[in-house]
């Protein structure tokens, strides 16, 4: 069943209100938290590459306490073991049983801060529970609750004593971003506030963890139409074949933007996805799978730049695929050389069911007067 239309307009008013409660202790970063919070809703997770200092921490437990979850937070160190991440087994004496104390991982919303610099098997103890939403320990399987997400950081400036990520593990992670520095004006409203050490204690709930867990399975049934698969299909291809990549986007990351890109709709009231998603999405959810050739590299390519050049190759799809959910009434001609408003029909036609037919319809009408 596909989102109707006051669900999608619901589904956008309470987005902002939780992206507007987390602005309040991180000042200026709407379009990460943004992301952070698609991330989520999709049930995904983010890494962030940023300096030290710039509200990572902040931000994980502003989310945590906007949604009325808990929230962890785990120093990765060279000497961090697998069991310190996930948990460990005890022979309890007076009981004469093992008793199970769960790890940090157990959480809403998990911090894994500088994860590169722990371990590659303490790393490895992450991939299970962020891809399947589980944690086996002694041959026992731990479910893990909703909504959870992992927010991983790695600091991009010191690199010694670090590990890389291996692919298969930048892989699982739905959205790689960065803070960044705030503005100026930001910078001093934060300043004039320093006498308060942790802002996130003074926000107050805005949902439950169930209600998140709902939201999710909503955004899942924001309609993507078969042209809008079709042209994510392309886009990966593109990657792929690129002279400047080694690897390039796999299935999952495929498969990960079509999740993001349901919320990303969803967060902006329409109950369908544009082709317009995917390309504000590409940045974000498919810079970090790519693998370049060591040559490309060398004469200064980057993985932004490969995902814009293929942006840009692959034309969007202007009519809608053979998979519709429903017929559509016939939408008037395109023409390549009308207005804006033209352009923007066109783009809508895409994603948009037969019951925003007539609402399109209008969109049109009044860009032609």
């Amino acid at each position: 069943m596909t989102m109707t239309n006051e669900q999608a307009g619901w589904f956008s008013e309470t987005f902002g209100k939780l992206v507007a409660n987390v602005g309040k202790s991180v000042l200026g970063k709407e379009d990460a938290v943004r992301l952070v919070l698609t991330a989520m809703l999709a049930e995904g997770h983010v890494l962030l590459e940023d300096a030290p200092g710039t509200g990572k921490t902040m931000l994980a437990r502003s989310l945590a306490a906007t949604v009325k979850g808990t929230n962890s937070r785990i120093q990765f160190t060279p000497d961090l073991l697998p069991s310190d991440v996930t948990g460990i087994t005890i022979y309890d004496q007076k009981t004469q049983k093992f008793e199970f104390h769960r790890g940090p991982i157990f959480a809403n919303l998990v911090l894994a801060d500088e994860i590169n610099r722990a371990s590659p098997k303490t790393q490895s103890a992450l991939l299970e529970v962020m891809e399947e939403g589980r944690v086996t320990v002694d041959g026992v399987t731990y479910p893990q609750q909703r909504p959870f997400m992992v927010i991983a950081t790695q600091n991009p400036i010191e690199q010694a004593g670090t590990y890389r990520l291996p692919e298969a593990q930048l892989d699982r992670f739905l959205i790689k971003t960065s803070i960044g520095y705030p503005n100026r004006a930001a910078t001093v409203e934060l300043l004039s506030g320093a006498t308060q050490k942790d802002r996130s204690a003074a926000l107050k709930p805005v949902i439950t963890t169930e209600a998140i867990a709902d939201m999710a399975d909503l955004a899942s049934t924001t309609h993507v139409d078969e042209a809008v698969l079709n042209y994510v299909a392309q886009l990966c291809e593109g990657t792929r074949e690129a002279d400047e990549t080694r690897l390039g986007v796999s299935v999952r990351g495929a498969l990960a933007m079509v999740r993001a890109a349901k919320v990303w709709a969803a967060s902006e009231g329409r109950n369908y996805v544009l082709p317009d998603d995917v390309k504000e999405l590409a940045p974000f959810v498919w810079t970090h799978r790519l693998v370049l050739d060591p040559e490309a590299e060398f004469t200064g390519a980057t993985s932004e730049q490969v995902i814009s050049a293929v942006v840009r190759s692959v034309p969007a799809p202007t009519q809608r695929g053979t998979a519709a959910p429903a017929p559509q009434p016939e939408p008037a001609a395109v023409t390549t050389t009308g207005s804006h408003a033209d352009e923007r029909y066109a783009s809508d036609r895409v994603g948009a069911t037969a019951d925003d037919a007539a609402t399109v319809a209008k969109r049109r009408d009044a860009g032609s007067a």
